[in-house]
């Protein structure tokens, strides 16, 4: 998948079934991909929903839309012949239509890595308070060791860890730290369940249930960002399925399917028993609303950490993918390029892109709105480029006509459903800036 622009590989093997990646592997970089930072923000999306039920239902219409997409671009992957997200649409939906897909895939994977640093960072912070608290017995703040610096700590994290990590060419590499990540996601859904049925020692005497805010479309719809920003696995299916070694049409659906039910499970226990255990008075990053102190809390920090450091890497695979795609000139996109040629500008382009990640992540400390006014761009690879993607193939099917009119108007609603999440983040955003 690092291979120049137009050199893409064969996506359906008929040799060497067994050199891709497994099932499982596919299964857990896809829930690695979709298991990230918005699992903190769960229960408030409940919250702010107005309650568990209607959080849930937003839920549930939108595992239609992410599994039809991901079925979706992965036809197109096998039809393509494409090994990137971006190559399949260009090769489905035109030239123009691909430019734009790499334009918003390189801003939308760039700032996702600035974001992910910047979460590792605040767990580091909060995890060097815990271990050395700001304060003497007269109240006057006790100046921190340098080596508990988040400058140094989160540089240090990126070079001795995540570094190596990022450095590999194929994604397949990515299972073993994949299956970390999930288990350290899995034991802060874990953790939460349990501290809602010990809040009783843990947080005091429970109060009653704050009473959830009153039915409204308008709150329903101000989740749904957030509820799809962390189903979101769509930028890294192409190259999962081009990795795999199964790459038939009903295996990977029945591994996109498997994916989204286990993401469906985590993310609504998460959201589920985060909102009950604090009702509308949750923080948005639902650790922020435990004591500092709990040791249990302390250790899903650090697991949650490691969770959200497995998820860099995949993205930076992605976003290598993007800049080598236009770097490539037409006149050089079929040219093969040496190995020690490729691992050099493979190294060089991760030096950068972690440089540059770090350095914003580090010296700009308040993103967080910034991040939320171009959040809006993952709809296009959830909704708007895999819609774009099905009307473009179902035209040049030979389909029967009502089949092709119901595909059409699938696509259609795809692309129009991205549109208004878009426009919803958008807006959203630019309220919270003038505010």
């Amino acid at each position: 998948m690092e291979r120049a622009a137009g050199e893409g590989r064969p996506l359906l093997p008929a040799a060497a079934p067994s050199a891709g990646l497994s099932s499982a592997g596919a299964v857990f970089i896809m829930l690695k991909s979709a298991l990230g930072a918005g699992l903190l923000s769960f229960p408030w999306a409940f919250s702010r929903a107005g309650g568990a039920a209607p959080a849930l239902l937003v839920e549930l219409g939108s595992l239609v839309f992410l599994v039809s997409g991901l079925a979706v671009l992965g036809y197109a992957a096998a039809l393509s012949a494409q090994p990137t997200y971006q190559g399949v649409v260009r090769a489905v939906c035109g030239a123009a239509v691909g430019k734009l897909c790499e334009v918003c895939f390189f801003l939308n994977l760039f700032m996702i890595s600035v974001a992910l640093l910047r979460v590792v960072g605040d767990q580091l912070e909060k995890l060097c308070d815990s271990l050395y608290p700001n304060g003497t017995l007269s109240g006057a703040p006790l100046p921190l060791p340098w080596y508990v610096d988040q400058r140094f700590t989160l540089s240090a994290l990126c070079i001795l860890i995540i570094f190596p990590l990022s450095v590999p060419r194929e994604i397949g590499f990515q299972k073993y730290s994949s299956i970390l990540g999930t288990l350290a996601a899995c034991y802060l859904t874990l953790v939460i369940i349990l501290k809602y049925y010990l809040q009783a020692e843990s947080l005091g005497s429970p109060e009653s249930p704050q009473p959830s805010r009153a039915f409204s479309w308008a709150s329903i719809f101000s989740v749904i960002p957030t509820i799809c920003f962390g189903f979101q696995c769509h930028e890294a299916c192409v190259a999962i399925y081009s990795s795999m070694s199964n790459q038939s049409f009903s295996h990977w659906v029945t591994v996109s399917v498997l994916s989204m039910l286990v993401c469906l499970l985590i993310y609504s226990l998460t959201g589920l028993y985060g909102y009950l255990t604090f009702g509308e008075a949750v923080a948005s990053d639902v650790l922020m609303s435990y004591p500092g102190n709990d040791p249990v809390v302390i250790v899903a920090r650090l697991l949650f950490g490691v969770s959200i450091v497995t998820i860099y890497p995949i993205v930076v695979l992605l976003g290598r993918s993007v800049v080598r795609d236009v770097w490539a000139t037409p006149k050089r996109g079929a040219a093969v390029v040496p190995e020690v040629h490729e691992q050099r500008n493979r190294v060089l382009l991760t030096v950068a892109w972690m440089a540059a990640t770090l350095a914003i992540a580090l010296f700009v400390p308040d993103i967080g709105k910034v991040i939320e006014l171009i959040g809006g761009i993952s709809a296009f690879f959830i909704f708007i480029f895999p819609g774009l993607c099905l009307v473009c193939m179902t035209g040049t099917c030979t389909l029967g006509p009502r089949k092709k009119a119901a595909l059409i108007t699938w696509g259609i609603l795809s692309v129009l459903g991205g549109a208004f999440v878009c426009g919803q983040s958008a807006a959203l955003a630019v309220l919270g800036l003038l505010h």
